[in-house]
């Protein structure tokens, strides 16, 4: 159901790019499958270095298990997420299909220039990416107020050099009244 999409989709990234095919097809006839919960797709990469649906009964020579929740952090190259995929199989392989997802892009002019002509492509895409920087910014600009407020204003936060004073008078005050029953011990047996 998934497969065939995917493959297309996939493929689509692959001949847009042209050097993806030849790292790909190093790997030719070696099987990947990927498990995104609850769907599961399995590839074969191909002599050029595209992929094609893999047969049924096919062994994976690489397995990738991506929880759904990690799939928005891995499309914003978040790189604590790609170490949160779980993966077993052919180690070069997985390295190669990391590698692939951190560097290959999606040509988005290219393909609506077909549509609408280079210009208006081009112009898309440009005020596209900068609604997505906006978007961007804002979202940053508003984490960094409510973290000023929540440490200047309504503190619920502690800032780091408080809580790095408090936890050495908390270390002072231990030492402090460690020392006092050791004195009160010394006293306690001397009386005796």
């Amino acid at each position: 159901m998934l497969s065939q999409p995917a493959i297309v989709i996939l493929n689509h990234l692959l001949t847009q790019s042209g050097w993806a095919l030849q790292r790909l097809a190093k790997f030719s006839g070696k099987t990947a499958r990927f498990n995104l919960a609850p769907f599961s797709f399995a590839c074969t990469i191909q002599p050029d270095g595209s992929l094609s649906v893999a047969v049924d009964d096919a062994s994976a020579d690489a397995v990738c298990t991506i929880p759904p929740s990690l799939l928005p952090r891995l499309a914003l190259q978040d790189e604590a997420a790609f170490k949160q995929v779980a993966t077993s199989g052919d180690a070069a392989l997985i390295e190669e299909i990391f590698f692939l997802a951190r560097n290959l892009r999606w040509d988005a002019a290219e393909d609506l220039s077909r549509i609408t002509g280079d210009i208006a492509a081009e112009r898309i895409v440009q005020f596209a990416e900068g609604a997505h920087q906006q978007v961007r910014d804002t979202a940053l600009n508003l984490s960094q107020a409510l973290a000023e407020y929540w440490t200047e204003e309504r503190p619920l936060v502690a800032k780091p050099q408080p809580l790095a004073d408090f936890k050495l008078q908390v270390e002072s005050l231990r030492e402090e009244v460690e020392q006092l029953e050791q004195r009160i011990n010394k006293l306690g047996v001397t009386r005796n």
